[in-house]
């Protein structure tokens, strides 16, 4: 049973902590899961800020929570919880001090201490937790991505905080593996022998997945320019999805034997360097366009300078193990695109021989479609026929399971599944530093190849779906991207 512990975050009046963090604990709070006594400790550089961030933060959860979840008296007694105080992490002042004897105050209550700032502050911040000895056997620190910009800075990044932390005590966090779907994947595999007699090279003809946003730069830019889709999205949120749709089973769920089979993955993933990575990727840039009919200016106007950094990466992956010969994995995430959503789409290989004549129509290929956001849900792509007509037709029709429609009380929340887990140091659905290192070291060399003057990215147009390349890159195996919105929309068998 999880027991009341103190939640530091660093950067408490940032955006991430009023828009998610906060209002996740207020989550926990309503469904019961705050044990009494916790403290959430938010560190501000302003002390106009804490003196007015219960109301900065309250006005943040009214914006960000849904109208039904914010209930004035709730959020009261929430507020008992929330415990802001003044610090300047640059600065080894009495602050630390005041800090420490706030911690101290709850003895022996489990620390977490939460990095909601900049890499560049993950060092300072944890030399002065260890200096001013608030750091226990226990104390677990959390931080965010992104853990460098290549290999060697993220080593950097990790050798720092290891200085003061044990790998065991380190969490790093990505919130795609706190969504509900994502773990369910693990029981979608693992505990169904339907699908798991049904998940390799003998049945598998490819696999998608997407992670496509409407937004821009949302006020990123200096961030994002620097970094680019390749660092903010493939690096992390991709191939960590990747790695859950190909990983082994391991033989039990348990966070160090989770971590070896994603390890294994990304040790398995073909190299892709030179040459082999102007053939099996593809990197674009948004152009003006519109967007649910708003017109949108194109990324160098809204970033008021030129530049090359790519909005928009596809890539054709391959894995090089028995289970995954010779079935590729498109990756593809770009802004500005037509729809938001998250997915991953297993496609199945088409039946070995056709017994409906041609008159029928076409048949669609069998997909596993698992939507992460907006909503979530598991689709199956299947064709049947088409009961409203005499003759015979074959039409492609979609089951839907939806997890709202089934679990009443459904709601996820990625932040406050993983900040729990750290709090009951369950690290299952966190990053250890050997995935990070073998990451960065499959994408470094297409980054590398991606710096050559030839490679600049292809433009697309904003409220599409990417650069033409993109198609031509799928299309030239024979395939094609898929949205299942469309497919069900259209009621026939074209896909995108």
């Amino acid at each position: 049973m999880l027991e009341a512990f103190d939640f530091v975050i660093f950067g408490g009046a940032g955006d991430l902590a009023l828009r998610k963090l906060v209002p996740a604990f207020y989550r926990a709070y309503r469904n019961g899961e705050l044990p009494k006594g916790t403290r959430i400790i938010p560190t501000c550089r302003n002390t106009d800020v804490v003196r007015d961030y219960k109301n900065k933060v309250r006005e943040a959860a009214q914006k960000h929570l849904r109208a039904d979840e914010f209930v004035d008296a709730d959020w009261q007694a929430f507020e008992e919880y929330i415990f802001p105080i003044f610090l300047d992490i640059a600065k080894k002042d009495e602050k630390w001090d005041e800090m420490g004897a706030l911690l101290n105050g709850s003895g022996n209550a489990q620390r977490v201490f939460y990095l909601s700032t900049p890499p560049s502050v993950f060092s300072v911040c944890s030399k002065h937790l260890s200096e001013t000895g608030l750091i226990t056997p226990t104390s677990r620190v959390v931080v965010e991505k992104p853990l460098g910009y290549d290999s060697a800075s993220a080593e950097e990044i990790n050798s720092q905080i290891a200085e003061y932390f044990d790998e065991s005590c380190i969490f790093r966090i990505d919130h795609y593996l706190g969504k509900e779907t994502v773990q369910n994947l693990l029981a979608l595999r693992f505990a169904n022998g339907m699908f798991e007699h049904l998940w390799d090279a003998k049945t598998i003809d490819h696999v998608q997945i997407t992670i496509a946003e409407t937004v821009g730069l949302e006020g990123r830019a200096s961030f994002y320019n620097d970094a680019g889709a390749m660092r903010d999205m493939v690096q992390n949120h991709i191939l960590q999805l990747l790695c859950l749709v190909a990983m082994e089973s391991p033989n039990r769920l348990t966070a160090d034997r989770v971590r070896a089979e994603k390890l294994k993955v990304l040790e398995n993933l073909r190299p892709l360097t030179g040459n082999s990575v102007k053939i099996n990727t593809v990197r674009g840039q948004f152009a003006a366009g519109e967007i649910n009919g708003k017109p949108v200016p194109a990324y160098q106007e809204e970033l008021g300078s030129t530049s090359s950094t790519e909005t928009y990466v596809a890539i054709r992956a391959h894995i090089d193990n028995s289970r995954w010969a010779n079935v590729p994995f498109y990756l593809r995430t770009g802004k500005r695109m037509k729809q938001r959503f998250a997915e991953i789409v297993i496609q199945y290989k088409d039946v070995a021989h056709r017994v409906y004549p041609e008159a029928a129509g076409k048949t669609v290929p069998n997909r596993l479609v698992i939507r992460l956001q907006p909503e979530e849900n598991i689709k199956i792509v299947m064709t049947t026929r088409n009961l409203e007509k005499q003759e015979t037709e074959l039409r492609p029709v979609v089951l839907n399971f939806n997890f709202a429609d089934t679990y009443k009380d459904f709601q996820s929340d990625a932040y406050k599944r993983l900040m729990l887990d750290a709090a009951k140091n369950d690290a299952s659905l966190f990053i250890h530093r050997a995935e990070v290192a073998a990451a960065w070291g499959w994408v470094d060399p297409i980054i590398e190849a991606w710096a050559r003057p030839e490679n600049n990215p292809h433009f697309y147009r904003a409220g599409g779906w990417g650069p033409q390349a993109a198609d031509e890159l799928i299309q030239s195996d024979g395939r094609n991207w898929f949205v299942v919105d469309e497919l069900a929309a259209e009621g026939d068998s074209d896909d995108r």
